[in-house]
């Protein structure tokens, strides 16, 4: 399988060449001001030796302009306004024409054929300061990694420019959804974060139904909840070999487990078969052992670890109503943080370890928003008729989730679609997937 296996090919066959430039300083984006203004950026012609080689760059060429428009944090300058059309990987532009068409950063390449593949030399220029900021030179082995190509590219053009580590080389795997809504077909899949259509691919056969897949640290596995015959079952799928393994059989359990950050256990809630009430445990994954983290009449669901891994937040309805809680990795010291009216649910640690993601019911609407860990400064980033399953960008910049449309009372309608935003409220667009989609997820950078 190609695609599980191009960290591996690019780490063995891809040869980069960076060179750092420490007078330029990075973009400074902060959350607390709202809307950040694009950066116009001119991304010229990939020159290409021939026919193939040019198709191959203007494929690099269209992905990177995508990405970053897509970012919210960059526009591509027209390209008729160009005035220079020269390759200048080979030559120093002359930056005062690209001042005239009010560009800050230029980006040029080109593409050549080697015995050992394709090879590509890309130049950024800072136009303010006239100055180059990064060079690079790689050679991709065969057409098939072009497209991870085009996003590496992409997530070094961000990180020099905004400071930020980048997202484009990740990839999201949700619950593809068709047919009646009381009799949906789901099954698992998985695509490069663009929702390019070459990238889908189908991991399960839709003949069991499939919810709330969660990617492990590793990037290599994910959980899934599976129902078989009314029981539902945790599986473990290795996305390099395509096997999976059953983690066990967990009665009363309504999300999949989350991984912790080193990815040796996994936190969870399901139903206590003498109780029937649901709390929260964790499991080792080596041994399978168990250890039951809360203990109270309540309903405890939802966890989520914190990047550092010591402590976790979760959803209980202890004091009445479902709220978010946060507790230390071993089931101690548990304290409410959410404060604002309405019913709360799913809360999913930012990677970063900054902010909490949460869904919010209150009537007639649902709402997404984030908070600070302690509870603070709770913002609503987006709000409809139905929202749910929040999942963040591995920088923390962004968030994923899906959007369920009413249905009508004859059964149709109640489309899902997968939405991505800037944590800021701003840049709210769907990812495209071939049939409905929902309970996103986000990988870490490939």
């Amino acid at each position: 399988m190609l695609l599980f296996n191009l960290k591996l090919m690019i780490k063995y066959l891809i040869t980069f060449i960076f060179f750092t430039f420490n007078s330029f300083g990075a973009l400074e984006v902060t959350i607390a001001q709202g809307k950040v203004e694009p950066t116009p950026i001119a991304i010229t012609q990939v020159f290409g030796e021939d026919a193939d080689t040019s198709r191959y760059g203007n494929t690099i060429r269209q992905i990177i302009s995508n990405n970053l428009t897509n970012s919210g944090l960059f526009y591509t300058v027209n390209e008729d306004l160009y005035i220079q059309s020269d390759n200048l990987v080979e030559k120093v532009p002359r930056f005062e024409d690209w001042k005239l068409i009010k560009a800050q950063f230029l980006l040029s390449a080109d593409v050549t054929k080697t015995d050992k593949g394709i090879r590509l030399r890309m130049r950024l220029y800072d136009v303010f300061n006239a100055e180059e900021i990064e060079k690079l030179q790689l050679t991709i082995p065969n057409e098939g990694l072009i497209r991870r190509v085009g996003h590496t590219v992409s997530d070094i053009v961000y990180e020099r420019i905004t400071g930020e580590t980048g997202y484009f080389d990740t990839r999201i795997v949700y619950v593809s959804e068709v047919g009646p809504l009381d009799q949906r077909i789901k099954r698992l899949a998985i695509m490069d974060q663009d929702g390019h259509l070459d990238s889908h691919q189908f991991l399960t056969d839709g003949k069991n139904l499939v919810l709330t897949p969660r990617f492990a640290p590793n990037n290599q596995t994910i959980t899934y909840m599976e129902y078989k015959n009314n029981l539902p079952r945790v599986y473990i799928y290795d996305l390099k070999t395509g096997e999976r393994e059953i983690v066990g059989d967990f009665p009363g359990m309504t999300f999949a487990p989350r991984f912790s950050p080193d990815s040796k256990s996994v936190v969870m809630s399901f139903s206590d078969s003498k109780t029937a009430n649901s709390e929260i445990y964790s499991m080792d994954l080596n041994t399978r052992s168990i250890t039951r983290l809360t203990n109270d009449p309540g309903i405890d669901t939802s966890p989520s670890y914190s990047p550092d891994g010591e402590k976790i937040v979760f959803n209980s309805d202890r004091s009445g109503s479902p709220q978010l809680y946060i507790m230390d990795k071993d089931g101690s010291n548990i304290k409410r943080i959410s404060k604002g009216k309405g019913v709360y649910g799913n809360p999913v640690w930012s990677p970063r370890g900054d902010f909490i993601a949460f869904v919010k019911n209150r009537k007639p609407n649902f709402y997404i928003g984030i908070m600070d860990t302690n509870g603070d400064n709770e913002r609503i980033i987006v709000q409809d008729f139905a929202l749910e399953s929040p999942a963040w960008s591995p920088n923390g910049r962004y968030l994923i989730f899906y959007r369920q449309q009413k249905s009508n009372l004859d059964g149709t309608g109640g489309e899902t679609t997968i939405h991505f935003i800037d944590i800021t409220g701003y840049n709210e667009r769907i990812i495209p997937t071939p049939r409905d989609g929902s309970d996103p997820a986000w990988s870490p950078l490939l």
